[in-house]
């Protein structure tokens, strides 16, 4: 049965065109209008605590994402009949932003024991704030519709619908069909979805390694959905890979979702060499947005005595970036967190922070990541500390890293990157 509001009927704007005949479609449209971008609170003094999530939480203002978009909608109405026919339990969703997927279908078809995979913290965060939410507007016990858990065979075991918010990358998409062939149900059915500008036929590539059936629905308000059937039998797993960089003399290891993959990208090639310029008393370093760990390993490796925190919001960064650390043998002296953007990370605490600062949020381009990255920067260093950062140069950073940390110099710059030094106040 759906679950309706608990509060009276629902209000005429809320409904769909046809909500009259179809009231489990306007709870969920009711559901869905009230849906916010959230977002880890890192400002000075914000409340935190350690673990896979983050606690305190604020709107975020960025306006190029949305909390519901056109893709959310149109998966919802795709899987619609596999998500009547599922039962508690059966349902896995993977990759849903701000909730949309997971507490529409809980809304629309009265399920429970929804799994939901969301590799970025910040998703699980928006999703247990607005079911919450949700909960104490209308829909009561919708926040304990569903559990987090990570990427493997307790998620998919089982599983008979996976919706999936398509990701950018080819390799996170087969990592993710690839463990959903392997651990759900043999009838499952995978819907993938996304805008269309983002999608190509390389992705219906990826997703038939895995399934014998893979069709694409009709487009609309430009988003299509894949829809992948028949799991492959004895479907293995290509990730983790790793990689060795003669140049480093370092193994990466990386998941199928980790930035770059076990390459190394040419901004955190540039930043390394300048590590030896780093000031040598510094003994408390943070990697922040370690990707795969290149730096936080390369900076454990070059000063023995130095500990090292490489945090990171993707769970396949931290756990690309642990087995980065074990293999490179020093796995006792980096600890890695998954955070946001250092949130976990006390105040005046380091001496030292790598930044290489992504300057895209999903597939949208913005740099509120790198700004956000720069005043955690400023909060967790030390007086007199430092901040190495490397970004495409056309950016222009160093008046936003001057405010943020301190007095900044050039240190580098070639035809693509600059590096600078912030020395905090």
């Amino acid at each position: 049965m759906p679950l309706l509001p608990s509060d009276g009927p629902l209000p005429d704007d809320a409904a769909h065109p046809d909500a009259s005949a179809d009231p489990s479609r306007a709870a969920r449209d009711l559901l869905l209008a009230g849906l916010e971008r959230f977002s880890p609170d890192v400002h000075p003094g914000a409340e935190q605590r350690t673990g896979t999530r983050t606690g305190s939480t604020t709107r975020d203002p960025d306006p190029t994402l949305v909390a519901v978009d056109a893709t959310d909608r149109l998966l919802l109405d795709e899987a619609a009949s596999a998500l009547a026919a599922a039962g508690p339990g059966e349902v896995v969703v993977i990759d849903d932003r701000f909730g949309a997927l997971t507490l529409g279908a809980a809304v629309a078809h009265g399920l429970t024991g929804i799994r939901v995979h969301q590799d970025a913290v910040t998703g699980e965060v928006a999703l247990d704030r607005n079911a919450r939410e949700a909960a104490r507007r209308a829909f009561q016990g919708v926040d304990a519709t569903f559990t987090h858990l990570p990427l493997g065979e307790d998620l998919l075991r089982g599983a008979r619908v996976v919706l999936l918010q398509l990701p950018r990358s080819l390799a996170a998409l087969r990592d993710v069909a690839e463990h959903v062939a392997r651990f759900a149900a043999p009838d499952v059915v995978v819907l993938a979805g996304g805008r269309i500008k983002h999608m190509t036929t390389a992705m219906n590539d990826v997703l038939a390694e895995s399934f014998t059936d893979v069709r694409a629905s009709l487009a609309r308000q430009k988003s299509r959905v894949l829809v992948a059937r028949g799991p492959r039998p004895g479907t293995d797993l290509t990730y983790p890979v790793t990689e060795h960089l003669a140049d480093l003399d370092l193994d990466v290891v990386a998941h199928g979702a980790a930035f770059a993959g076990a390459s190394l990208d040419l901004g955190t090639r540039f930043l390394l060499g300048f590590l030896d310029r780093v000031s040598p008393g510094a003994r408390d370093a943070v990697d922040l947005g370690c990707g795969t760990g290149i730096l936080a390993v390369s900076f454990a490796r070059a000063r023995q005595g130095a500990a090292v925190v490489a945090t990171d919001q993707s769970e396949a960064a931290v756990r690309s970036a642990h087995a980065t650390a074990v293999a490179a043998s020093v796995g006792d002296r980096v600890r890695v967190v998954r955070d946001d953007v250092g949130s976990s990370l006390a105040d005046r605490s380091a001496d030292v922070v790598l930044c290489n600062p992504p300057f895209h949020q999903g597939a949208a381009l913005s740099t509120d990541a790198a700004h956000r990255m720069f005043a955690a920067a400023g909060r967790v260093l030390r007086p007199g500390g430092e901040l190495w950062t490397v970004y495409n140069s056309h950016l222009r950073y160093r008046p936003a890293l001057e405010r943020a940390v301190g007095p900044t110099t050039q240190e580098g710059r070639d035809p693509r990157f600059t590096v600078t030094r912030s020395v905090a106040r």
